[in-house]
Formats: C-alpha cells, structure tokens, sequence
C-alpha cells in the first residue's frame, strides 16, 4: 500500500471526547453512543454499520464524520438490481469506440496481409491493452474510494435495497482494501477508506457482513438532544417555539404512523413556523401545517384527530 504524503494525512480521531467534539464542529450533534462507534470505527479502520428507521440522522452522520476526518465523501447510493459494474468500475466504451476510429489507420495496417479472420484477431489482440488501460477506466464509488489520492469515506447507503450478491462482493472488497480487474491487474487501497454502511431494516442482512463491522443503532433522538439540534441549527428561532415544536413532534412519534416524522422534518416544521410569524403552537397552527412534518395522507388524519393532545405537548 501506498503511504500517504502529509497533504494527505487525514485526521485521527484520539477519543470519545474527541470524536463528539469534532462531530459537532461540523454540526452534528452525537450522542455517547455514537460518538464511540465513531471513534472505534476511526482507529480500528473497521466499517461502521448503522441501523435506524429514516430519518434519524444515519446518513449525515457519515457525512459529517467525513468532514470531521478530513477525508474525501464518496457516496454509494445502494437499490435492487445494484451490480458490480455500477459499484465498482465500468469501462469507457464510447472512448474506446473513439480512439479506435482514430486509430483505424493502424489498425489496417497491424491486420495487412493477414490470411484469415482469425490471423487478423490474433494480431489484434497483441493491442488489448492498449485499449484496456486506466485511461479508459472509469471508477465507480468503490474503487474510487481505494483509489483515491486523499483519504476517503465511502458511505454505503441503504445496504439493505441491495441483493445479498451485491452484499456478498461488497463484503470481499472490503476485507482486502483491494480490488482485482482481470485486464489490469490488483489495486491495493492507497488510503484505507473509512466505510459507513446504513441499513433501514427492509431486509435482514447476513451475519459475515454484521461479523465483520461495528454496529450502531440510531433511533429518534429524545427531547432534549433533538431541542439541541434544532438550536444549533437554527439560532435565531425563538426558544419557546423551538421548545413547543419539539415536544409536538413527540408526541406525533407516539402514534401508529406509516412514517414517523424526521429530524429534518421537525427543522423544517421549526422553520416554517417562524417564516409565519408563530409565537407559540396552537391547535390551529398545527391543523394547518401538519403537511410540513407528515407526508401521508392517513398519517395526516390520524395526527388532526389528536390535534388537542399534539397542541397540549
């Protein structure tokens, strides 16, 4: 492996405190937990899988500890049907296509004289690596993570949309911190990529992968961490909304919804409230927002039949 220049030195993380401190340099707010798998994940240059329903923070929390390592943010959006192809590399065809009608005078030239067909392709395939070579490869997220001339984080997003396959390579690449390509050869990561693997629970993932990282559950932060995140986030609203909107967002958690509302929900609740000119939350104010923090139709009934109980939070 590669040893990287000291341009390229990527932050350490040196301890627990250390970690959430940084975390929230960068805005986000960690909470213990966190703030220990993130460190842990750091110095043992393990991958971190992190489990939680949507929207509690999941996939900020490994851009922000991007951002807090000082390393390159490289994302992996994962979905059924996701291959190796479109995680790993794919070859440039339509560059390929280009340079050999560049070069198609050469090439007439290499297969001149040539007997038969098969001569011909022989002759040819001499040139293979001429037109299998890096400046025809195109990295996809993976690779570009171990290629990568800055030490990188790779975020592999919604593990669980993809196959078991795809879940089976991933696991392989990532154990070796190298990848063969059969024209080319083994690259080896220049730069341990730090990996952060998040999963919404829509399908029960192999044990090797467990196995083989740290494991975070994050659920909906409590009142008072969530207050915080909206403070940081939002200084300038007053705190008594912020308070009230909390609290209300709560209390809407509490009942059976298809989808409980986000923290970025509850921000953006937060902020509309105070673009209207809100002092306090009614049970009319709520009524007529509830659109803000609720995106189904039957959560949104289910939540204005309780209006009394979501104002009263």
């Amino acid at each position: 492996m590669n040893t990287p220049s000291p341009s390229t030195q990527a932050h350490t993380l040196t301890s627990v405190e250390d970690a959430e401190t940084r975390l929230e340099q960068v805005g986000y707010l960690a909470s213990p937990e966190i703030a220990t798998a993130s460190f842990l994940a750091d110095r043992l240059e393990k991958p971190i899988l992190v489990e939680g329903p949507a929207g509690v923070g999941k996939t900020e929390l490994a851009k922000a500890l991007g951002q807090a390592l000082g390393r390159e943010f490289i994302r992996l959006q994962c979905y059924e049907g996701l291959d190796e192809a479109k995680a790993l590399y794919e070859w440039e065809y339509a560059k390929q296509l280009l340079y050999t009608q560049l070069l198609k005078d050469k090439i007439g030239e290499m297969v001149q004289g040539a007997g038969t067909l098969s001569e011909a392709a022989d002759r040819l395939a001499t040139s293979d690596a001429v037109f299998f070579s890096e400046r025809f490869l195109l990295p996809r997220p993976v690779l570009k993570s171990l290629l990568s001339d800055k030490p990188a984080l790779l975020l592999v997003d919604e593990i669980d949309k993809a196959d078991p396959e795809f879940e089976a390579f991933l696991l392989e690449v990532l154990s070796d911190n190298a990848v063969t390509i059969p024209e080319l050869g083994t690259f080896k990561a220049r730069h341990v990529p730090r990996v952060v693997l998040t999963s919404n629970n829509a399908r029960e993932l192999s044990d090797a992968l467990k196995r083989r990282c740290l494991h975070l559950h994050i659920d909906f932060p409590d009142r008072e961490r969530e207050l915080r995140i909206v403070r940081k986030r939002l200084p300038d609203v007053s705190k008594t909304l912020a308070e009230q909107v909390v609290e209300a967002v709560a209390a809407i958690r509490k009942l059976d919804l298809k989808k409980a509302p986000s923290i970025s929900e509850t921000l953006d609740w937060v902020q509309s409230l105070a673009l209207l000119n809100a002092e306090s939350l009614t049970a009319d104010l709520v009524a007529a927002t509830l659109n803000l923090v609720l995106k189904h139709e039957g959560d949104i009934e289910k939540a204005k039949s309780n209006l009394a109980q979501i104002a009263q939070a």
